[in-house]
């Protein structure tokens, strides 16, 4: 694709828009990526840039992705009938998960502050809580309370190094209906120990107004993420085969014929909103470019 920054540059909002003909939401997210001048960061543990939770309901109580030498294995919670709540899944649960590890690296504390705090997040976040957006967030909170979590870590020496936890020690509670005055649920929840550790360790940050772009789509969320912690590693150029583009991201797809649309929809808007990325798209796969990381290295060590 012609990057859609330097038309934007070149030509202005509108007139890029009507040079992109169908893609024109590409220059939307663009725009307001450049446009954005507060800076804010999320951020997220290194080890779901590699890995991901289902974009639609899996319907299974054991959830298995491979990523670059680690593997993540989510596990249903029960209910005390012994029923499983199901694994959580889809954009609204990544958004959930991004403000709780944003809040608690910003205020170095695993007990993160909800309630009006998050309301106001996933409003800046666009989705403004209310009907079925409440709905899919109570639900995904409760999944993401019950399940259980598994990193297995591949070491260079041919070990394995295992990690059990979870994401939150106590439960996301929700009142039945959508509250009123910015209230969600109670105010504060505390994340696991070894999973807030393991995020400190492995910090990766993002930009607010890029996730804010995309923020309803879970694909272009999960490449989003992932060149954010790769393409500032980088050496030289890498190719990323259809195969391999398919064995991280593909789930849910019966086949690589329908993922490869999908994921080079899911692509542009994530290249959209990350303007530093350098990536090139081709008949084998894609090719990585070293890139500048969205948010500054000064700014994630001073969380430190």
């Amino acid at each position: 694709m012609g990057d859609v920054h330097d038309l934007i540059l070149k030509h202005g909002k509108t007139q890029t828009r009507d040079l992109l003909g169908t893609d024109r939401v590409l220059a939307d997210i663009a725009a307001a990526v450049m446009a954005d001048e507060t800076g804010r960061m999320g951020f997220t543990y290194s080890g779901f840039c590699l890995t991901a939770l289902p974009h639609r309901n899996p319907n299974m109580e054991t959830w298995r992705r491979d990523g670059h030498r680690i593997t993540l294995l989510i596990e249903s919670g029960k209910t005390r009938q012994g029923d499983h709540i199901g694994i959580p899944y889809g954009s609204t649960a990544r958004m959930i998960l991004l403000y709780l590890q944003t809040r608690a690296l910003q205020t170095n504390s695993r007990f993160v502050e909800i309630g009006r705090s998050m309301n106001a997040w996933l409003d800046r976040m666009g989705l403004s809580i209310g009907g079925n957006t409440y709905r899919q967030v109570r639900e995904q909170g409760h999944r993401i309370s019950a399940c259980h979590l598994t990193f297995f870590h591949e070491r260079a020496d041919g070990g394995e190094v295992r990690h059990n936890g979870a994401f939150v020690e106590n439960a996301l509670q929700f009142s039945r209906t959508a509250p009123n005055q910015g209230e969600l649920w109670q105010d504060t929840v505390e994340l696991n120990d070894k999973f807030f550790r393991a995020m400190k360790e492995h910090p990766v940050p993002v930009l607010e107004a890029a996730i804010r772009q995309i923020s309803g789509k879970s694909v272009a969320l999960d490449i989003y993420i992932w060149l954010a912690y790769r393409l500032h590693r980088l050496e030289g150029p890498t190719g990323v085969s259809w195969p391999a583009l398919y064995g991280q991201f593909g789930a849910g797809f019966k086949a690589l014929k329908h993922f490869k649309p999908e994921f080079t929809k899911s692509l542009k808007l994530a290249l959209a909103a990350y303007p530093e990325a350098q990536v090139e798209l081709g008949p084998e796969g894609i090719v990585l470019h070293q890139s500048h990381a969205p948010v500054g290295d000064r700014k994630v060590h001073a969380l430190r």
